[in-house]
């Protein structure tokens, strides 16, 4: 495959359109903007970009990306020609009801689906192995403007790649959302694995740019909350907050991290 998926932190920037942080994006505008990117309406023609949005709504269950997908490895559309990945993906969305789909796993009957290594969603309510887990990160968390260490150090500080892990104070999965964190980044089940990371990620992405990419202030408000931070001018004085940004500092020992404008998921809902 072309794509530099581990290189996309800086550049993968899409339309500078207004946004609303606190939303995630549906799968229909997801896929909408994919669809402009790989046909080039209204914008540049971009093969890597619609593959990205394509497997950001296929993360939502979206029968057209699943079949989308299928359809860019068939026909060698910005990817490597790959009828197995491509039958994986058809028959995921024959599988969700496209009919479409459907006639192209017969027309693919003789090849054996194999599923797509650059862009593997995660089952909803499955514990998906470490492994799994950092390697839909890395794929994922430049669409938010992230770079994959920082999130991965915070999954590692907050679960241990757990996603059932459950704390006293009713945070909950991998990223440690508690419901009202869910509620204000669009999660409606946080014990689905790429719904607790989707949001866990639009916050931390949504914590940089009110801080400025200072690290150990999103870090610290990551875990004690954007307004005690505002309160105490810095990290608060509570012990639980500075170990937890020591240990992750351990980790993660970057001090800034790139504040990117217009990164993808912030400006689908504009």
């Amino acid at each position: 495959m072309r794509f530099r998926l581990h290189t996309l932190l800086l550049s993968f920037l899409l339309l500078p359109l207004p946004c609303l942080a606190e939303e995630l994006p549906t799968s229909d505008s997801l896929r909408e903007l994919a669809v402009r990117y790989e046909h080039g309406r209204g914008v540049q023609k971009d093969y890597e970009k619609a593959f990205q949005l394509y497997c950001l709504a296929a993360d939502r269950g979206d029968r057209e990306a699943y079949y989308a997908l299928g359809w860019m490895y068939f026909n060698s559309r910005g990817v490597e020609q790959n009828p197995a990945i491509a039958a994986g993906w058809f028959k995921k969305a024959a599988d969700a009801g496209d009919p479409a789909a459907t006639r192209m796993v017969s027309l693919l009957a003789a090849t054996d689906p194999q599923p797509d290594p650059h862009c593997t969603p995660l089952a909803a309510r499955k514990r998906p192995g470490r492994e799994e887990i950092e390697q839909w990160v890395r794929v994922r968390a430049p669409a938010y403007g992230l770079d994959p260490e920082l999130v991965l150090s915070v999954i590692w500080a907050e679960s241990n790649f757990n996603p059932r892990a459950h704390s006293v104070k009713d945070a909950r999965g991998l990223m440690q959302l508690i419901p009202d964190t869910a509620r204000r980044f669009g999660v409606t089940d946080s014990w689905d694995p790429a719904q607790n990371l989707h949001g866990g990620m639009a916050y931390l992405q949504w914590l940089m740019q009110r801080f400025d990419g200072d690290v150990p202030l999103v870090l610290a408000a990551y875990n004690a909350g954007e307004n005690a931070v505002d309160a105490y001018q810095g990290i608060p004085p509570y012990p639980e907050t500075r170990n937890y940004v020591k240990r992750i500092s351990r980790h993660y020992p970057k001090l800034r991290h790139p504040v990117i404008d217009s990164p993808v998921v912030s400006m689908i809902n504009g």
